[in-house]
């Protein structure tokens, strides 16, 4: 049976990937500056990191949900982890968007020409919790093919960590403890 992992070996874990999402994303913003690669293929460089990020998420919630359920792990125990990787997809989407929009600043509506990077990356973040929260487009509305796909990416995850883990955990939790039994 495979052990539970520490609180330093989650946290090592947890801020390990903080750093290479971005790592990453400063790598393609580092891309864009030098031109060392064309906008268009940054957009489709940005949209397969972020199929692999939501894949990659998809698989870490579903193993968090094992994991709590195979050692009995108390709920507020699990809602901790569950909202650091919500606040790690969050970050992880909005420099998504960031980078998007640094490569084509067509990417989304309402992004004022005026504003520096640190406005604009304020806008993505904010831009990140609402689609991760589902409040909606306000504002800021993705405009291009790949802001659309990488915006849809992140509603379908944060729909999958917050209607099936988050709100049907414990029942979950119960059947999966009555197929051991």
């Amino acid at each position: 049976m495979k052990t539970e992992p520490t609180f330093p070996q989650q946290m090592f874990r947890q801020t390990l990937e903080v750093v290479v999402i971005i790592a990453v994303a400063l790598g393609i913003e580092w891309a864009i500056v030098q031109q060392a690669i064309s906008n268009r293929a940054v957009c489709w460089l940005v949209m397969t990191w972020a199929l692999v990020k939501t894949v990659f998420f998809f698989v870490e919630n579903l193993q968090h949900i094992l994991l709590a359920t195979s050692h009995n792990i108390p709920y507020h125990r699990f809602l901790g982890l569950m909202g650091l990787n919500m606040a790690q997809i969050t970050l992880s989407f909005a420099l998504d968007y960031w980078c998007l929009e640094t490569a084509d600043p067509s990417s989304f509506s309402s992004f004022q020409e005026s504003w520096n990077q640190a406005e604009i990356l304020f806008e993505c973040f904010f831009f990140s919790v609402l689609n991760f929260s589902f409040f909606g487009f306000g504002d800021v509305m993705p405009q291009t093919i790949p802001a659309k796909v990488v915006t849809l990416m992140q509603v379908i995850l944060a729909f999958f960590t917050v209607i099936f883990l988050l709100s049907d955990f414990i029942s979950l939790k119960d059947s999966l403890r009555n197929e051991k039994e």
